[in-house]
């Protein structure tokens, strides 16, 4: 889910939050103000959780959500792969570096990320004002004076300090550390008016209003920019007040004198200090007319909650917020359509011809089906290992398997089924896992690669399957600055070996130019790059030729709405990029057709090195709900940028 759509997201399910509260701290309009306040905060505590479990929780697909929800409707989309850098890179000669990475293709203005910015910026100036209020306090706990009273007297607890400033109101600060602040002018305060402000703020501190309000001011902060949470931020603070005035009235106050010194202290107020946003003022001058005429009604319910009662609510309400959290936009048409599980099941047990299973297997994953690929390719071995366990098309049979591991990025498993096959012999069928597990070996152990990759070389008889294992073994040469010239006829030997159409052989010739780059030969470097390019651009073009006729593909304006995307394949890391630690931007310029498939992939950025043909492959499984034009779906040009990089 892209940043846009989260918060999207999250914004509506908040609002709803929010409106929820809002309706329920209404209905109990005629109880008490503490259980109004502990509906506000338990929405607060929803609003803070949401972001945390909807990006750390499973979406739950809802066909009904989709009627509320955003579900990542822009022209361009982009996702990433990640991969640990499983290989070493080589040594260079003095002076040599890797080559920079082409850097993504300038990006079309998006309104969308700006608006994602803009939240950021706010969310982190409201956080910053947060955190210079609490640092106002703790400043101020510093330099205030111990106020000189008898705590005893007053009925303050030893765990309670009381400090005396030189201006300001009444408050309490401190979660675990409590603290009460008096303006110098309480000195002269009459002993009824201390006690009742005194009582006020422990009030504070016994319901640990401290705390509620880090929670909601935290919530406010990711939320600043909605109406209805500077709302419920009010409502807050409103019922906090009255439950607080409740408390003292509970104490035996009369609802008159209480009143009273409430108002004479707010009309001595100074100056709210920068303070008091992380503490808990007494007299808000904003909130003195409703309070006042709470405390004179006799008619207003004034009891609290038990502890058992707060427990349940904030425990019912982070209940809520998981399925709220996982809930994602998806309709009928969007979702997944699931194939018959059945059919792999039905096609491996009436055929016994493992060539054709292998070649029901190639389909699926031509397709990106590689659960059934796998299933069908595991009855095909079964089949082969009854005719002969130590024959070529065994070991060839677990070398496909071993592909399709490794494509999967299951590594363990792949190298199972590698071992497998090179330990019924070297032969041109295992070339290719001998190879994969020399590249595998690259972190580990130079030596165990190079055997490997020796063995390859030794195993191939010719063609493309010799040429790659000659460009791994130049590859691993490469680490010893003194084979410059030998690792320079490797890879040369490697391109008049394998065929020149052939993606081995612009992976050769992407090797070699890096090699050349970094030996300042970058006159021949250039043109083997080019060279490269243009053979991985035909060979996309030849993998899926399959086109939209470009007369009737349109752009998203006036009545052509854009495609959703409704189902997204991350890309894998190819091995050689990988290997040369290689990062940066493929962008591809494609044709979202009827059917919701991405057809006329072009690579408009590409990096070389398989990745390319790595984000191809994953973008060929993604699914989408195609633009529409009237009501009628149509071709939509699109562009989807895949991010590479490297842990």
């Amino acid at each position: 889910m892209s940043n846009w759509t989260l918060l999207v997201n999250l914004s509506l399910k908040s609002s709803a939050v929010l409106a929820l509260a809002w309706l329920v701290a209404f209905a109990l309009g005629r109880r008490s103000a503490a259980t109004r306040h502990l509906i506000w905060t338990a929405a607060w505590t929803v609003l803070l959780v949401l972001p945390l479990f909807s990006t750390s929780l499973p979406n739950w697909p809802n066909r009904f959500a989709n009627a509320l929800l955003s579900s990542d409707p822009g022209l361009t989309f982009r996702t990433a792969a990640v991969a640990g850098n499983a290989a070493k890179p080589p040594s260079h000669p003095p002076g040599a570096s890797i080559p920079a990475v082409a850097s993504a293709a300038a990006q079309p203005f998006d309104p969308r990320r700006v608006a994602v910015l803009l939240w950021a910026a706010g969310a982190v100036l409201a956080f910053a004002h947060m955190l210079f209020a609490y640092a106002s306090i703790w400043r101020l706990r510093r330099t205030a004076t111990p106020a000189a009273l008898d705590h005893a007297a007053l009925g303050i607890d030893s765990s309670v300090a009381l400090f005396e400033t030189r201006h300001g109101i009444p408050m309490t600060a401190g979660i675990l550390h409590p603290a009460i602040f008096l303006p110098a002018g309480s000195a002269g305060w009459c002993m009824g008016r201390l006690r009742l402000v005194i009582r006020h703020e422990l009030a504070h501190i016994a319901r640990g209003d401290a705390a509620t309000q880090l929670i909601a001011r935290t919530a406010l902060s990711l939320h600043w920019w909605n109406p209805l949470a500077w709302i419920a931020w009010r409502e807050f603070l409103k019922e906090r007040e009255r439950a607080t005035d409740d408390l003292v009235l509970g104490t035996g106050a009369t609802a008159s004198e209480y009143a009273g010194h409430l108002l004479e202290v707010a009309r001595t107020m100074q100056r709210v200090p920068v303070a008091a946003g992380a503490g808990v003022a007494m007299a808000r001058s904003s909130q003195l007319e409703g309070r006042l005429l709470a405390i004179l009604d006799s008619r207003v319910k004034r009891g609290h909650p038990g502890r058992w009662a707060v427990a349940g609510t904030l425990l019912a309400a982070l209940v809520l917020a998981t399925p709220l959290a996982t809930v994602r936009a998806q309709s009928p048409q969007e979702r997944k359509v699931a194939e018959d599980p059945g059919v792999a099941f039905r096609v491996t047990s009436a055929e016994k011809d493992p060539a054709k299973i292998e070649a029901a297997a190639d389909g699926y994953e031509k397709l990106g089906k590689l659960p059934e690929a796998q299933k069908l390719r595991e009855a095909a071995l079964a089949i082969r290992e009854q005719s002969g366990a130590n024959s070529p098309a065994y070991a060839e049979a677990l070398v496909k398997l071993g592909d399709l591991a490794d494509r999967r990025n299951a590594r363990a498993e792949a190298t199972e089924y590698y071992t497998r096959a090179v330990a019924i012999g070297d032969m041109p069928a295992t070339v290719p896992a001998l190879i994969r597990l020399g590249v595998f070996a690259l972190p580990d152990s130079t030596e165990t690669a190079k055997a490997y990759l020796l063995r390859a070389r030794n195993a191939a008889k010719s063609g493309n399957s010799l040429g790659r294992a000659m460009t791994w073994l130049a590859f691993v040469e490469e680490r010893d600055p003194a084979s410059s010239a030998e690792v320079e006829s490797l890879y040369r030997s490697a391109l008049s070996m394998e065929d020149p159409d052939s993606t081995d052989q612009a992976l050769t010739a992407e090797m070699l130019a890096r090699f050349l780059r970094n030996n300042n030969r970058p006159d021949e470097a250039a043109v083997l790059q080019d060279r490269a390019k243009a053979i991985r651009r035909t060979a996309i073009a030849g993998l899926y030729p399959e086109a939209v006729v470009s007369s009737s593909v349109l752009r998203v304006g006036n009545s052509v709405t854009a495609p959703k995307l409704l189902h997204k394949v991350e890309p894998t890391y190819s091995e050689a990029a990988r290997a040369v630690k290689l990062q940066g931007s493929v962008l591809l310029k494609v044709v979202i057709d009827v059917d919701g498939r991405a057809k006329n992939i072009a690579v408009v950025n590409g990096q070389g090195f398989g990745l390319d043909l790595k984000a191809v492959e994953a973008i060929r499984q993604w699914e989408f709900q195609p633009g529409t034009s009237n009501g009628t779906p149509v071709p939509v040009e699109a562009q989807i940028e895949v991010n590479f990089r490297l842990m």
